[in-house]
């Protein structure tokens, strides 16, 4: 029995061949090219996914979300055709795409629709920034702080029940949308009438050409 644990000891530690190339060699380049391609936030490991729903066609969901999405609105306020964006207050990645997204006011109509997938903060954010009276100015000092690393507007943990059920309401239309991260941006191109949609942020001469500006 001896002669066999000692058989097997002697096999475990045979060197690997020197063309054979390490777990560490492989895996870090991987890792790192990945996250450089990440514009997105996904939900913590911790936050308990929607419940089910009926999922919504990319040809539905600018209609889904105006019928049934709740936020406040910003830009090109009486434009006919606004652009949707899902996002969680505590999402560096929306940040960015806000700020990409301040030049084009003058000529796209935002529906920023708040969801709660990140952590606890997320509700009592989104809560408030729906229900602010100038939603711009709070929206701008939210996301600077967001961006600066510490963490986003100070919101009542109490939140009114409509409201909390307008967020859960968004997140759940996050979900039938077959988006896993945020920002979940939904349009209309003005050219053509396709409805186009498009997870992460986005540069403002992107965003521009996307929306085909």
């Amino acid at each position: 029995m001896a002669t066999r644990h000692n058989r097997i000891i002697a096999l475990l530690l045979v060197p690997l061949p020197e063309t054979m190339p390490s777990f560490r060699t492989l895996t870090l380049p991987l890792f790192a090219s990945v996250a450089l391609m990440i514009a997105a936030c996904s939900p913590q490991d911790s936050t308990p996914a929607p419940a089910a729903a009926a999922p919504i066609t990319v040809d539905q969901a600018h209609s889904a979300l105006s019928a049934e999405g709740k936020g406040f609105t910003v830009g090109a306020l009486m434009s006919a055709n606004p652009v949707y964006v899902l996002f969680d207050p505590q999402c560096p990645h929306c940040g960015h795409l806000w700020n990409a997204s301040l030049p084009l006011h003058n000529k796209v109509k935002f529906v920023w629709l708040p969801v709660a997938i990140i952590n606890a903060k997320s509700l009592p954010q989104g809560a408030a920034l729906m229900q602010a009276a100038q939603p711009l100015e709070t929206m701008n000092a939210h996301e600077q702080s967001i961006l600066a690393g510490q963490g986003g507007m100070s919101a009542p943990s109490s939140v009114p029940d409509d409201v909390a059920k307008a967020i859960a309401t968004n997140t759940t239309l996050l979900n039938r949308l077959g988006a896993d991260s945020v920002p979940f941006i939904v349009a209309r191109q003005p050219q053509t009438g396709q409805v186009i949609t498009r997870a992460g942020s986005m540069a403002t001469q992107d965003l521009a050409g996307w929306l085909g500006l």
